[in-house]
């Protein structure tokens, strides 16, 4: 080959590295190889999963972790078709994902032969865009777009399908070009930044609902400095939580349903909202009243309110910084007369532990490691207790759900933030989801908990089949034993059935930054409470 010509694969790996991508979360197989290859020789690091939906959530929890780009890949067919889980969990909770998967060379493609699928079209519904990718010019330029995207407009997850002979196909180097990002920097017209201002200065009890699309935009700093610069007190969304610490005093807790007295309280009696990087979602909402509404989102089919602003959060308040507002100082004092925690009774002492001191006991000896949900009854508890004081302090699917996030997630989690451990809270049912991940945390030797709430059921549907029907059907479990499967991947472990046990536990367990695990039988019989809003 020419020496100015370089393979696919290596321009691939080539635009990865310029981006600083760290991290390549994936499963080999035959048709990917050639990018397996390229990655052989990079300054990139490839983390060995031991599934591919475990990939895809690594990813997730790589992205959320650092509030930058995740990466996953992996092989035609049935690789492919295992990434789908973790793909539309980040779809839905809008995490940025470049999503690569091989497939069979083009003059195989449609002629239903080992491994052909039509993988593209499984893509789109749970993408921004999935390319199908033709020649390895379409590939390179379509990579290069994607970082554009991520910056500039809507996040979520972008798939490239690569057959395996156009990763071994050979282009010219100059289309890499100079890989520099473009400067897309939104602009606000005078009328519309008039009338921003002029909403802004004549509200007297102005309250900011902070969103994901604030973390995403690294805007913490300048959010928290207007805010204080102006006494306007903080909601957050799920997503957003963390974007200030919820132990500032402007911080006032999540708002709508499962939010605090002093963020519904806030929500229902504003005369102005900021909504920064939010969506005004069904659970939101119900904590909002009569208000006028600013709104600004880089994705512009959830705008909505007086004000509509398509635009990254941290632009956004570079322009209105040094606006003058005219706060009624009763309004904060007002605000925070309620309480922006929820308060749950865990003066439990008696055996079986009651799941919501099991989880008290873990957040209270966790200090500031990052903590990382699953799906089922214990996900409420950690919502409904945890105080988040960063923006990746508490990592969950919101939207989507699965169970078996918790594991592959703590991993991406560990590999954003080295200097921090990690601690896992799953359910019985969860753990077995996605348990051989445990291989990946011990090879790695990540500094992850992983807590195990065993109550020997899918409790959170056993407490609907009762509500519903009265009668339970297939949602007790027999498991195995959760000790000895941690020990056989090398992983200490230990088991706790007793109150008071657990915090000293955690803390053991997090002084060693290495892999542990702790299972923690809770009562079966405990239910969730069911989701209130103040008024």
């Amino acid at each position: 080959m020419e020496s100015n010509t370089l393979r696919c694969a290596d321009a691939l790996i080539k635009i990865l590295e310029y981006h600083d991508v760290k991290f390549i979360f994936g499963h080999p197989g035959e048709q990917i190889l050639p990018f397996y290859d390229a990655m052989r020789q990079s300054q990139v690091n490839h983390i060995l999963m031991r599934h591919e939906q475990g990939a895809a959530h690594a990813a997730d929890g790589y992205s959320r972790a650092s509030a930058s780009v995740g990466v996953c890949t992996a092989t035609a067919g049935p690789g492919a078709m295992n990434l789908v889980m973790g793909i539309a969990t980040a779809y839905k909770d809008s995490i940025p994902i470049i999503v690569i998967t091989g497939d069979v060379p083009t003059y195989k493609k449609g002629r239903n032969e080992f491994q052909d699928i039509d993988i593209s079209a499984v893509f789109k519904p749970i993408t921004l865009e999935s390319f199908d990718i033709k020649t390895a010019e379409e590939g390179i330029l379509a990579l290069k777009s994607i970082f554009e995207t991520f910056k500039y407009h809507k996040k979520g997850p972008i798939h490239l399908n690569f057959p395996k002979d156009v990763l071994e196909d050979y282009v010219d180097e100059s289309l890499l070009g100079t890989l520099k990002d473009e400067n897309h920097k939104q602009k606000i017209d005078h009328d519309t930044r008039k009338n921003i201002f002029k909403l802004l200065e004549n509200s007297k009890k102005p309250l900011i609902l902070a969103g994901a699309g604030a973390i995403w935009s690294h805007a913490s700093d300048i959010l928290l400095k207007f805010a204080e610069n102006h006494s306007i007190p903080v909601a957050t969304t799920y997503p957003g939580r963390g974007v200030i610490s919820e132990e500032n005093s402007l911080s006032v807790g999540m708002i709508g349903i499962r939010g605090t007295d002093a963020a519904n309280y806030a929500g229902k009696n504003c005369d102005l909202i900021l909504g920064l990087g939010c969506r005004f979602s069904e659970r939101t909402i119900v904590g909002v009243g009569d208000c006028k509404i600013i709104h600004v989102n880089l994705d512009e089919e959830v705008l909505e309110g007086d004000i509509k602003i398509q635009s990254d959060i941290k632009e956004f308040l570079e322009v209105i910084i040094d606006v003058q507002i005219k706060t009624n100082k009763m309004w904060l004092l007002k605000v925070q007369e309620h309480s922006n925690r929820i308060h749950i009774n865990t003066d439990y002492p008696d055996i079986p532990i009651k799941p919501q001191k099991a989880i008290k006991e873990i957040l209270d000896a966790s200090n500031d490691s990052i903590i990382v949900n699953d799906a089922g009854t214990h996900t409420t508890w950690v919502t409904l207790m945890i105080s988040v004081k960063t923006p990746s302090g508490l990592l969950f699917s919101g939207s989507f759900g699965p169970m078996g996030y918790g594991i592959p997630a703590a991993i991406g989690a560990a590999f954003a933030n080295p200097d921090k451990t990690v601690v896992a809270v799953v359910g019985d049912g969860d753990f077995q989801m996605t348990s051989q991940e445990l291989a990946t945390i011990n090879e790695y030797d990540l500094p992850i908990l992983v807590c195990i709430i065993n109550n020997s059921s899918l409790r959170i549907i056993k407490q609907w089949q009762d509500r519903i029907y009265g009668k339970c059907y297939q949602v007790d479990l027999k498991n195995p034993d959760f000790i000895k499967l941690s020990q056989a991947y090398y992983i200490p472990a230990m088991k706790v059935d007793s109150p008071g046990q657990i915090s000293s536990a955690v803390y053991k367990a997090l002084s060693f930054k290495k892999p542990y695990l702790i299972e923690i039988v809770v009562d079966k019989n405990e239910e969730i409470p069911l989701p209130e809003v103040s008024k």
